[in-house]
């Protein structure tokens, strides 16, 4: 990677003196020459932007005659000068349809109007090639990071009204202590800040606003419905190529890191990225719910669970697990848990509809498992008294909840209020989780010898419908058998 410059005009990047350079004049004045002109042609505007109108049509109904704020965020330091790939918030993007690296810190701001609200989107336009920035900022600079938006083709991209991020200020100060104004401010504390002194109070109306933002994205539309199926369709791939992969990864040793990077690189060729850490877990390492670290060899015999997603460019994505024999075929007891897991999710989609209680499809899963772990003589007590309040038995082998909403983010509208996630009822257009999972640690002495070191999760995403829930993550099998079917046509 190449070092950058300190001489950076607007840019966030911290000064190292050994590191500093100078440009002579003769330099300044040649690099600004014989540059072929920018494309006069407007750019037509991305798959999101008209739904993100309609979004932002939503928010402004909810708070009219308030000015409302929504950073996109800011690049974070991974170390030194160097930073994360930058990721917008999700609130942003479902606001803007602005998906992908942008904008790092862009702010669309929603002014009250007569007819709502007006929508102006600030951000770092592209300058003159004469302009310093244009070789000597990493952060905005065109020779670092590549062409940028002027104000006129980033208005035409997201279909908004845009100004330059330099009249932010100046415009939010205007009227600040007389406008009622809103802000999500975990996007951008650091503005946050800076609006409390301009409106002189505090933020208890942001985290109405906080919650307002998720709780609006419950419902999805056709359009994220579609990108939602797109991203399981591409999720999909990524598995079919590692299934491919695995006899290389057996032979080739820390087989779960050649499991992750197979996958990653079909979700960085078919979307943005991945939606969040893949979990590659062979053998017991399936028993650690979050395994990341996916540092082990995969081995002959085994299971894998991997629990993985793809990230569109527009930010939807993907959550599916599926738990693989190594080698294509379930050993006896494998195939045990595996089919108790499979009931249990069976359940859970058919419990997942409309004016159903979010909790019934965690209700109906855990209650086959609990079942299943009596009939196994696992269970300490029966099924009844460990699915009763003062029980719970059964969650030393599933400690997790079945379902969590998905979208933009792959645990969606996490900050909406309990009574209405939770607590709530499902309704036609919310996509949902369903995985269910046993896991039987190798140290669990309650657990019979043979199926020690055994853990199986199934996930797949589903709409919940007028009738019965659609699987969008349907391209992948579930059963025991069509796996086994599935796996064999790709390993031959």
């Amino acid at each position: 990677m190449n070092e950058t410059t300190p001489e950076q005009k607007g840019s966030p990047k911290t000064e190292i003196a050994n590191r500093q350079s100078r440009f002579s004049e003769a330099f300044k004045e040649f690099i600004c020459k014989d540059w072929q002109p920018y494309d006069p042609n407007l750019p037509k505007p991305i798959a999101g932007a008209v739904n993100a109108a309609k979004h932002r049509q939503q928010l402004s109904e909810m708070f009219p005659g308030e000015r409302l704020i929504v950073p996109a965020g800011h690049l974070q330091v991974r170390n030194n000068d160097c930073d994360y790939r930058f990721r917008p918030h999700s609130a942003f993007t479902w606001l803007t349809g602005l998906g992908t690296d942008r904008e790092p810190n862009a702010v669309l701001v929603m002014e009250p109007s007569a007819g709502g609200h007006d929508a102006n989107l600030y951000f770092h336009p592209r300058v003159p090639r004469t302009d310093e920035e244009f070789y000597a900022d990493s952060t905005y600079g065109e020779m670092w990071v590549g062409q940028r938006e002027s104000l006129e083709e980033m208005s035409a991209l997201g279909a908004i009204n845009t100004m330059d991020i330099s009249d932010l200020e100046m415009n939010l100060r205007q009227a600040a202590s007389t406008t009622p104004t809103r802000i999500l401010r975990e996007a951008s504390p650091e503005l946050a800040d800076r609006v409390d002194q301009w409106r002189g109070r505090g933020d208890k109306e942001d985290a109405e606003f906080e919650t307002a933002l998720s709780e609006l994205r419950f419902i999805k539309d056709d359009f994220e419905v579609a990108q939602l199926v797109e991203a399981c369709e591409a999720t999909a791939v990524g598995f079919e190529a590692v299934v491919k992969e695995f006899p290389n990864a057996v032979k080739n040793g820390r087989g779960e890191r050649w499991v992750e990077g197979v996958f990653g690189l079909h979700a960085r060729h078919r979307g943005n990225a991945v939606g969040y850490d893949t979990i590659a877990a062979s053998g017991d390492h399936a028993n650690t719910l979050h395994w990341i670290v996916n540092d082990g060899d995969l081995k002959d015999g085994d299971l894998l669970l991997m629990d993985a997603g793809v990230e569109l460019d527009s930010l939807y994505t993907a959550d599916v697990t599926r738990t693989m024999p190594v080698n294509g075929k379930f050993t006896d007891a494998q195939r045990k848990v595996y089919d108790a897991v499979y009931e249990a999710q069976s359940a859970g989609i058919e419990a997942a509809r409309a004016g159903a209680d979010f909790l019934d499809v965690h209700y109906a899963a855990v209650s086959v498992i609990a079942r299943k772990l009596e009939e196994w003589g696992i269970l300490p007590v029966s099924a009844e008294e460990a699915l009763s309040p003062e029980g719970g038995q059964w969650r030393r082998w599933m400690v997790h909840s079945t379902s969590h909403h998905l979208g933009l983010d792959v645990h969606d509208c996490a900050a909406a209020r309990r009574e209405v996630y939770r607590q709530g009822k499902l309704e036609p257009g919310m996509v949902i989780t369903v995985e269910p999972g046993i896991y039987f640690k190798s140290t669990d002495l309650m657990v019979p010898e043979e199926l020690r070191g055994i853990g199986v999760r199934i996930e797949d995403d589903i709409l919940i419908t007028d009738g019965a829930a659609r699987i969008l993550s349907d391209q992948l099998p579930r059963s025991s058998k069509d796996v086994e079917d599935w796996m064999a046509g790709l390993l031959n």
